[in-house]
């Protein structure tokens, strides 16, 4: 028989997904990199889903994936300082448009201000 909860009891252990995950990916210099992304709040995540359907449906069917496990993703970003992990997002942005975003963060000349002629 177990022993009745109580007040003093300690929060049960957050449960992860169970499985492998379907890690969105991009070509890197010697093969695959994870895809990293950033929460609404602006902070690095690593990104997982547990179907090739979800991640479709999120990423786009041209998507590329690898399969890992929670703790092989997890080693695989805590290098690059990131420690949040989002799986099955619902909502991603599409990427800036290359061009105009660096158009957007060109350093701007002052315009000249046009002078009127005429008399006075």
């Amino acid at each position: 028989m177990s022993a009745p909860l109580s007040a003093e009891d300690p929060e049960p252990c957050e449960r992860g997904p169970a499985g492998p995950l379907f890690v969105p990916v991009r070509p890197g210099p010697s093969g695959c990199v994870a895809r990293c992304f950033r929460t609404p709040l602006g902070d690095r995540t690593s990104v997982a889903f547990t179907s090739v359907r979800q991640l479709a449906a999120t990423l786009g069917p041209a998507q590329s994936w690898i399969r890992l496990a929670e703790p092989a993703l997890r080693a695989l970003t805590a290098p690059l300082g990131i420690t949040i992990l989002t799986v099955d997002p619902q909502f991603t942005a599409p990427a800036p448009d290359r061009p105009t975003a660096a158009l957007r963060q060109q350093p701007r000349s002052p315009q000249p201000v046009g002078v009127r002629g005429g008399t006075r």
